[in-house]
């Protein structure tokens, strides 16, 4: 059977999707066990490293090696140390460390049971400690050092005083909000447990006389009243579309006249097909989640129109997620 150019090149991108988990599971082992912040300014034997993270000598020579040819670390005269990619990012105590993979690593064990999810519809949810919380929060925290400053950027604060940052982890959002207008003082809001993280974040914040710590359930308690704005970043994909539906009345109800909610996440196209990093998203929620998941542009304003709200603006951005910001008249 003759095979075209075209179906071999298929074949191949089949096949680097298909074993693209093993770079992936390779990284995340070896930052699990903290071999880049062993090597940290050294230059150490397998069987010195092997000791340290207290694991096999042969399986570990294999690891290090996989390393090398993933351009995370060098070999030389049979000693390892960091490539400079490692040495910035993967270094616990580095300014760039991307503590977030700790979170990825807690991903991966949901993904691993996707075929039997598929196949009930019902992720098997573990119950999370407070390191892996603090693992998330941290991921976020990371993840939004940057984003949260081109956002603050986009938005008008001017007039701005009164803000509720709902489910707001560490805080990050509002502080970039507060760092652009003084004048801003925001409530966060989010359950006790993230609350008491969200404090040590707040506490090195040069403005924090700026916030207030707020526990509770979006879901089910109050909001208080008279905000000018209402944040809600990465919080519409953890439900579903009915609780969505509800949230999004509470927290027009909230607002004052001619305050604004706006919405950062994922907006889909109507498909739920583009982006594509959003429609694998989804599968994120699907894993890890009981009802969350990728809503369409259509989706989330059927829930600004149920809440009363007509104006309604789109603000696209580089980093995947977009805006909807739903004005009160």
């Amino acid at each position: 059977m003759n095979i075209s150019n075209q179906d071999i090149l298929t074949q191949k991108k089949i096949r680097e999707i298909a074993y693209g988990f093993q770079a992936s599971r390779i990284l995340l082992t070896a930052f699990e066990l903290e071999i880049f912040t062993i090597l940290d300014k050294h230059l150490l034997t397998a069987e010195e490293i092997s000791f340290k993270i207290n694991c096999n000598l042969n399986s570990t020579k294999r690891l290090l090696n996989a390393l090398v040819g993933l351009g995370l670390l060098k070999k030389v005269k049979n000693k390892f140390y960091n490539s400079d990619a490692a040495s910035n990012f993967l270094v616990k105590g580095k300014n760039d460390f991307i503590g977030g993979l700790y979170h990825t690593n807690e991903i991966w064990k949901n993904w691993n049971n996707l075929t039997d999810i598929i196949k009930t519809g019902k992720p098997e949810l573990a119950k999370k400690d407070i390191i892996q919380k603090e693992y998330f929060i941290a991921a976020m925290h990371f993840r939004a050092l940057k984003e949260s400053k081109i956002l603050a950027s986009m938005l008008d604060l001017d007039n701005i005083t009164k803000m509720l940052d709902v489910g707001g982890g560490s805080g990050i959002f509002s502080m970039a909000f507060i760092e652009k207008n003084k004048n801003i003082f925001s409530t966060i809001f989010d359950l006790p447990e993230i609350i008491q993280i969200t404090q040590k974040y707040v506490n090195e914040f040069i403005y924090k006389e700026n916030i207030i710590l707020k526990e509770g359930n979006y879901l089910f308690d109050d909001f208080d009243s008279n905000y000018d704005l209402i944040f809600l970043s990465s919080i519409i994909h953890i439900n579903s579309y009915e609780q969505n539906m509800i949230l999004i009345k509470k927290c027009c109800d909230s607002l004052n006249n001619n305050g604004q909610i706006i919405i950062k996440d994922w907006i889909m196209n109507d498909e739920k097909t583009e982006p594509t990093d959003g429609a694998i998203f989804s599968i994120n929620m699907l894993v890890s989640t009981e009802f969350g998941d990728v809503y369409s542009e259509k989706e989330i304003k059927e829930w600004f129109y149920n809440a009363g709200i007509k104006k309604i603006e789109k603000k696209t951005t580089s980093f995947g997620w977009d805006l909807l910001i739903g004005y009160k008249s």
